[in-house]
């Protein structure tokens, strides 16, 4: 860990929060870190959750033709050639 935070919550988020961390038996800290997580996304599983979906979807014919191939590419961008 590499950074320290201090943040007030009220009584009724602590206990919650407290309690969770002693049926886990783990800290207050981990439990705060775990929600952090969960609600702001984790980057690293939102990378390999696209890379599953990419390496999942259904193949797509391709131009056997390299120009023809650029030419879709660059209509699909917006460019014209």
């Amino acid at each position: 860990m590499s950074h320290r935070l201090q943040i007030l919550i009220d009584e009724d988020r602590y206990q919650r929060v407290a309690a969770i961390a002693a049926q886990r038996r783990t800290s207050v800290a981990s439990v705060i870190r775990e929600a952090i997580d969960r609600g702001l996304g984790d980057p690293d599983a939102s990378r390999g959750a696209a890379i599953r979906d990419i390496l999942d979807a259904a193949p797509m014919d391709v131009p056997a033709d390299v120009a023809e191939l650029v030419s879709e590419l660059e209509g699909v961008r917006g460019r014209h050639t």
